[in-house]
């Protein structure tokens, strides 16, 4: 009977990683609007998603495919002068969460940062998930559209 270390791990996603150029129009729409489902919808915070950082040339966008449509995905950003990474926009559709997808995200991002420290502001019932990855506190929490948030960092 095999014991549960022997147990092989589920195979990682396969993760998709493109600038805003790369994208093709019909997975740039896709990408947004699960954004505006998790945020806006699901999460009632009206805000303008679109805030012009997806097109920086630095901007990379991560995303996990189920079926052929995005179900996961992140942003990754240049912060700091580009000292340090931004993971931000981590948003998994109702329908995948729970499956490892924003942890395979995670990884494949932190993959991308090497050396640099990568920071993002975690909503605060996620920071002790967040920690998990190597995150630790990086200043005052901060409430924003109604949700209490934590700074966080990651050291290179």
């Amino acid at each position: 009977m095999p014991h549960e270390l022997d147990t092989p791990s589920p195979p990682e996603p396969p993760v998709r990683v493109a600038t805003f150029e790369q994208l093709d129009v019909h997975t740039a729409y896709r990408l947004w609007a699960l954004r505006s489902q998790v945020f806006v919808v699901e999460q009632d915070c009206p805000y303008l998603d679109l805030d012009g950082r997806d097109a920086e040339p630095s901007a990379r966008h991560l995303w996990v495919e189920v079926d052929g449509l995005p179900v996961s995905t992140l942003r990754l950003l240049e912060d700091d002068g580009g000292r340090a990474l931004r993971i931000g926009r981590v948003a998994t559709a109702e329908s995948a969460r729970g499956t490892g997808l924003a942890a395979a995200l995670l990884r494949a991002a932190l993959g991308l940062a090497g050396e640099r420290d990568v920071v993002l502001d975690a909503q605060s019932h996620l920071a002790d998930w967040y920690a998990g990855f190597g995150f630790a506190p990086d200043g005052r929490g901060f409430v924003e559209d109604g949700i209490p948030h934590t700074p966080m960092r990651r050291r290179g």
